[in-house]
């Protein structure tokens, strides 16, 4: 079994943009430099370079999740910011353990497209995990994994059960988790959509609905940052599923979290209540936020 781990800069595009090329290539080689140390300080084996980005492999998870929890943790005990100015820089990280085809030192397979997808789906400080790396560690590592329920990662026809790992210590974990259990909702519960005084409703027996610019969509959002289809709900499964199908992704909050699940092309389960920000964080000016609450 293998330990793989995809580390992504958050916001390269608008790095550059801002920087200039040179600037931003010197401050990204300097950030991947840094991290590249700690895995490596952590029994980790770069595999290559992904631009903005690392692909390393372990040989086992703790050490996988110590690494990430210490890059985590140093980016926001000592921020960088790039340039001397601007927010400071943040990762999105995915780890998934399995097997994988190792050619001339580069890796391939099933569980090195999961780990990628997974950081793909993180949002700015997130770890992402899966089932398979919650099973391998021990129950004191297990503590800080919190369960986000079964998602559907891009390009896999089965669900996987994903966690987020959270590595800031003192928090209230009531606060932080996406999810306490994701067993089955009742066939006569319904959600409930809130939006400038629209109020929408689905139930096991409803046609999915959408979210979007385009006239039709059940809660029309007239936003340049929301797709003319962005997004659709659907009950499926015993669950209520938000999949995104839009240009710039979908923002969810479960409850009180702070930190989002962050979808771009994928899907998730929603939980209990919490807001839907379609093509932007809930942080960013003028946010459409929708309200969700699951009743009975």
């Amino acid at each position: 079994m293998t330990t793989v781990v995809f580390a992504d800069l958050v916001g390269s595009t608008s790095l550059y943009e801002r920087l200039g090329d040179a600037a931003a290539s010197g401050f990204v080689n300097q950030l991947v430099g840094v991290v590249s140390q700690v895995f490596e300080q952590h029994q980790g084996r770069v595999v290559k370079l992904l631009g903005d980005g690392l692909f390393v492999v372990f040989a086992g998870e703790g050490d996988a999740l110590a690494a990430s929890m210490q890059i985590q943790k140093q980016l926001f005990d000592a921020p960088l910011l790039a340039g001397g100015n601007g927010p400071p820089v943040q990762m999105q990280i995915g780890i998934e353990s399995g097997e994988v085809v190792e050619i001339n030192g580069d890796c391939f397979g099933d569980t090195v497209n999961s780990a990628a997808r997974l950081a793909d789906l993180a949002g700015g400080g997130q770890i992402l995990t899966t089932q398979n790396v919650w099973m391998a560690l021990l129950p004191i590592q297990r503590a800080a994994l919190r369960s986000m329920g079964p998602m559907y990662l891009r390009g896999r026809t089965e669900a996987s059960h994903v966690y987020r790992i959270e590595w800031q210590t003192g928090r209230d974990e009531e606060a932080t988790m996406a999810g306490r259990s994701m067993f089955a909702v009742s066939q006569t519960s319904f959600l409930e959509l809130s939006y400038a005084g629209l109020v929408v409703r689905l139930d096991a027996k409803s046609e999915p609905i959408s979210l979007g610019r385009a006239a039709e969509s059940a809660l029309p959002l007239n936003d340049q940052r929301v797709s003319r289809m962005h997004a659709t709900l659907v009950w499926r499964g015993g669950q209520f599923v938000i999949t995104d199908a839009s240009t710039y992704g979908t923002w969810v909050y479960m409850g009180n979290q702070s930190e989002p699940v962050v979808l771009r092309r994928t899907e998730c389960y929603l939980v209990g209540s919490g807001q839907i920000v379609p093509g932007c964080s809930r942080a960013d000016e003028a946010a459409p936020r929708i309200d969700f609450v699951i009743k009975s």
